[in-house]
């Protein structure tokens, strides 16, 4: 497989795609990530990560694939950002345990003057959580930059999380498989 680019700057994107063995540069440009009002839940990411997407294109070849994804945390219809300091995070999965909650990731591949775009939503559902889990939990894994206030590959993953239906790796940030496949369709 040809060499992309991955337009994010995520750890745990950049995990994946090592664990496909799709070879990947990292360019990142500053993009706002805000959205205009009135878009459907289910398009705020894909509307994001097209906006990543276009900035690195701009600084590229157009012959170049491009990869780029954005996560949102859904609950209630509300879309559950990075929390703001350690009050926010115990707020953000306090709401969160006992409850099903829906990850959605939206993706855009670019080459030339194809372009790819798709979202996939992952339903998470927490177990019940003691006030003392989540706080252990923020102390020592401070999830700060993750939607939803919390990784599922980490600890409170572990334990504190009874169901998921959909592809664990979206919850990750990527859902990985169907990125390798669309990818085998633009290569």
């Amino acid at each position: 497989m040809e060499r992309i680019v991955l337009a994010s700057q995520s750890p745990r994107r950049k995990q994946l795609l090592e664990w496909a063995e799709i070879p990947f540069d990292v360019i990142v440009k500053d993009t706002d990530e805000s959205y205009p009002d009135g878009l459907h839940t289910e398009d705020i990411p894909v509307f994001i990560a097209r906006n990543k997407a276009l900035a690195v294109r701009s600084e590229l070849s157009h012959d170049r694939v491009i990869l780029a994804a954005d996560t949102v945390v859904v609950l209630d219809d509300e879309i559950i950002g990075k929390p703001e300091d350690r009050e926010d995070a115990i707020e953000i999965l306090t709401r969160l345990e006992g409850r099903t909650h829906q990850v959605i990731t939206g993706v855009v591949i670019m080459k030339n003057d194809k372009e790819i775009v798709f979202s996939n939503t992952t339903e998470v559902t927490f177990n019940p959580l003691s006030y003392d889990d989540i706080r252990y939990y923020i102390d020592k894994y401070q999830p700060y930059d993750k939607a939803g206030a919390y990784a599922i590959q980490e600890w409170i993953g572990v334990v504190g999380i009874g169901e998921i239906h959909g592809d664990f790796y979206n919850v990750m940030g990527l859902p990985v498989s169907r990125v390798v496949q669309e990818l085998h369709k633009l290569i």
